[in-house]
């Protein structure tokens, strides 16, 4: 049976993946949806808009009424730390409603929303918690937007004849220009530079998140739990997990890291990457002329603060992905493997010398 997608914000580290993926079956028909402008392409349409601009969700998408499926990989960032997450619940709940309610006006077809969230449910953000994290786990004190999104879905969801799916990533890594969140071009621009001015390659995180046990999800593997959780029956109306289902330690990856870049490593050097690393936009436009780099602009390809995260993080992050392989998702990736790829990769493309 032909099937029709909607994917919000599908040209991020997340969404830009899941249509790759839908397209990679062959019996999906997809319908992206951006603030970007993006081309069409076979069984593909884009839609650019502005879902939190008033009746903006209904006017772009009130004629869509072959949709069966919703994949909301939508995202409005707030400044300042990850965890001020106050003054960005309105927005990102509000992606969410407007979408999903002028879909599900719009079609009687629909059957399942897969809503993308994260492990800042269990306070990933806050610090040490509970490990490893499972889906029964008790909320950490609010704020946090992914409640709001969990808690709107699951009330407006009553009584209607689709259903939803909660997934649940850790650092997607994964490449889309224009977007904050992936760990992978923070790690490959930060290592070109320090290539470029003679350093080795020193870990700018804490001490302790050299040492912690950490995890991360693939952006294609987490395509592939998308399209599980979509078409997977079992999963209706439970959230889940997805991981590449294993776990490093930075400090035994870092070495692996610096052979791709051939450098040496150094010390830990504990900075801040958005302080630091604020004044090389000239120098990162020198480095594309010199080494004929895609043109890729400097505050595009990365965003320091989410790697300042990630790489501060000085506690154990481990989910359990227990429950997904026993709803049938069985897929893993080798991380360490994972980043030696697709930094390796960054490199032959030219997109970091």
């Amino acid at each position: 049976m032909k099937k029709t997608a909607v994917v919000v914000g599908a040209l991020g580290v997340i969404g830009r993946y899941i249509v790759e993926r839908l397209l990679a079956e062959g019996d999906w028909s997809v319908i992206g949806l951006s603030r970007r402008a993006a081309p069409d392409g076979p069984n593909y349409r884009h839609i650019s808009v502005d879902l939190l601009a008033p009746g903006a969700a209904e006017s772009a998408l009130g004629g869509l009424t072959a949709v069966t499926h919703v994949f909301f990989a939508g995202f409005q960032a707030s400044s300042g730390a990850a965890s001020g997450y106050a003054s960005n619940i309105a927005p990102n709940r509000d992606l969410l409603a407007n979408s999903v309610s002028a879909v599900s006006a719009a079609s009687s077809a629909l059957r399942r929303v897969v809503l993308v969230t994260g492990t800042k449910y269990y306070g990933t953000h806050l610090g040490p918690l509970r490990t490893p994290m499972r889906e029964t786990d008790p909320r950490h004190m609010p704020p946090d937007y992914y409640f709001d999104q969990i808690d709107w879905l699951t009330d407006f969801q009553n009584g209607k004849p689709w259903d939803w799916v909660e997934l649940r990533p850790q650092t997607l890594c994964g490449f889309a220009p224009g977007t904050a969140m992936s760990i992978l071009p923070a790690i490959a621009v930060y290592a070109s530079i320090s290539k470029e001015l003679g350093l080795p390659l020193r870990f700018p995180g804490k001490p302790g998140a050299f040492r912690s046990i950490y995890q991360v999800t693939d952006s294609a593997h987490f395509a592939s739990a998308a399209l599980w959780a979509a078409t997977e029956p079992r999963c209706a109306n439970q959230a889940f997990n997805i991981t590449n289902g294993d776990y490093f330690r930075w400090g035994n990856l870092w070495p692996r890291i610096a052979e791709v870049f051939e450098m040496p490593t150094g010390e830990v050097q504990t900075i801040s990457l958005t302080a630091q690393m604020a004044d090389k936009a000239p120098m990162w436009e020198e480095m594309i002329a010199r080494h004929g780099l895609k043109p890729f602009a400097y505050d595009e390809i990365v965003a320091w603060p989410f790697a300042d995260y990630v790489f501060g993080s000085d506690w154990d992050v481990m989910s359990d992905v227990t429950k997904s392989r026993l709803h049938g998702f069985h897929e893993v990736v080798d991380s360490e493997e994972m980043f030696v790829h697709h930094l390796s990769r960054f490199r032959e493309e030219k997109i970091v010398p």
